[in-house]
């Protein structure tokens, strides 16, 4: 699905706007006037600035709509104000790391998603398909409620399976998400066997589905979550992967794996690949 503009898009009011934030002083403003409301000296403090040279900005962030002066002489963001800082962590998360965006790929990742990325902008990010596997353990390690994942392959090492076994045992949520093409390791269904992985399916403590299109890898539990992208060539790139434990980025995942949970079909065991 190409994103595109729904709607008539005002570019000369858009231009102008971002013309008002195309300074690094008027960020700054904005971004202090988020917490609490300021008057100029503060301002200028905080910024470490002269006054008259907030002065100006504010001035000019006051014309554009952004922030207005309240009768106690402190500024503060109005409602447009605040719905353009809300749009700026998005923009954030990914100028920080454009380099990598520049060589992975959105896909057809739903806009909604696209629009809350700012979510994910508190992240670490994992380089390497040891450290990612490393920490693809460590997380499920410290779930103590449950583990939701979305797969393109299947890591099946022995500590891995492991820890899926003691959570289980545990009672703790297994759910996976797995993709029509995913890879799977010749020993699995042995393993599976073995573990008595089938007493958790029928005991609903384990629960699995397939989606035809998964876009996005990710693996969130109860205590942290991890994020991958798709490569240019339409395919996880497993060796990089954003992690964090923040309560927002957490959510991101969360929202998407529900989303996805709730547009995939039900698990069959044909459909993987050995």
């Amino acid at each position: 699905m190409k994103q595109t503009f729904s709607g008539k898009l005002n570019t000369e009011q858009i231009a102008n706007n971002f013309l008002e934030l195309a300074s690094e002083q008027r960020l700054n403003i904005l971004k202090n006037l988020s917490d609490r409301n300021l008057n100029i000296s503060k301002l200028a403090k905080l910024l470490g600035a002269t006054n008259p040279e907030v002065h100006r900005n504010v001035g000019r962030l006051s014309k554009s709509g952004l922030i207005v002066k309240n009768p106690d002489g402190n500024f503060e963001l109005t409602t447009f104000g605040k719905a353009v800082m809300v749009q700026i962590p998005s923009i954030n998360f990914v100028s920080e790391d454009k380099d990598f965006f520049n060589s992975h790929s959105l896909g057809n990742v739903n806009s909604k998603f696209i629009q809350r990325l700012g979510a994910l902008q508190d992240k670490k990010r994992v380089k390497g398909f040891v450290k990612v596997l490393e920490k693809l353990q460590k997380i499920q390690e410290e779930a103590d409620e449950f583990i939701f994942n979305i797969l393109s392959e299947v890591p099946y090492s022995k500590e891995i399976v492991d820890v899926i076994s003691k959570k289980l045992e545990n009672k703790v949520l297994i759910r996976s998400i797995f993709s029509a093409n995913t890879i799977v390791p010749e020993n699995r269904k042995k393993v599976f066997e073995e573990k008595g992985f089938q007493k958790y399916v029928t005991d609903g403590n384990l629960e699995r589905r397939i989606s035809k299109n998964i876009v996005i890898g990710l693996l969130v539990t109860d205590k942290e979550g991890g994020v991958f992208f798709q490569n240019k060539d339409g395919e996880l790139d497993l060796s990089e992967m954003y992690t964090s434990t923040a309560s927002e980025f957490r959510e991101w995942c969360l929202d998407y794996f529900n989303d996805q949970w709730k547009n995939s079909t039900s698990f069959q065991e044909s459909k993987l690949k050995g």
